[in-house]
């Protein structure tokens, strides 16, 4: 006899799957709105929604779950909007002792159109690239993730990598 599901009403269960999955989660709605507070609560939201149903949810599907509840509260909100992705500032620690103002204006001039570049990729090659790049996730937990085939995850990082070439020059390496 096989034992019985887990269930996702009980608190340790419930806990396991938050911790595991949570920042994946709203790391993926971030990459596609573009905005990290709204992908927080609408992640939070999708948990709080499961845990209310708990009772109808299969542990074992509970993850896909997860990711399809976060991805239609997202496409509910931006309803045909074009999403434009605005990385977060990141300080780069640079000694500016030791850098020519030039090197400096160089450095803020190729940051600023790299994430014009990363902002002007499709919606799908920009998930796929940021969830590589960024989450250091595999093609293949990137299709589970987007629920595709790892040959589309590969089609779409392709996609990513020519127009960021393109938009970048031939210079870069990936």
């Amino acid at each position: 006899m096989s034992s019985p599901n887990k269930s996702l009403c009980d608190e340790r269960n419930f806990d396991s799957l938050f911790n595991s999955h949570y920042e994946t989660a709203r790391n993926y709605i971030y990459y596609k709105c573009g905005s990290l507070e709204q992908a927080e609560d609408i992640v939070q939201d999708a948990f709080v929604k499961m845990w209310k149903k708990c009772a109808e949810v299969i542990f074992e599907t509970a993850k896909s779950l997860l990711f399809t509840i976060c991805n239609n509260a997202m496409r509910n909100e931006f309803d045909h909007q074009k999403v434009v992705l605005k990385h977060r500032k990141t300080a780069v620690q640079i000694d500016k002792n030791n850098e020519s103002p030039d090197f400096l204006l160089e450095m803020e001039d190729f940051r600023d159109k790299l994430e014009s570049a990363i902002a002007n990729l499709s919606d799908k090659e920009r998930e796929v690239f940021l969830l590589s790049r960024i989450d250091k996730k595999s093609y293949k937990e990137i299709a589970a993730i987007t629920n595709i085939s790892v040959k589309a995850v590969e089609r779409r990082m392709s996609n990513a990598f020519i127009n960021l070439r393109e938009a970048l020059g031939s210079h870069l390496k990936f």
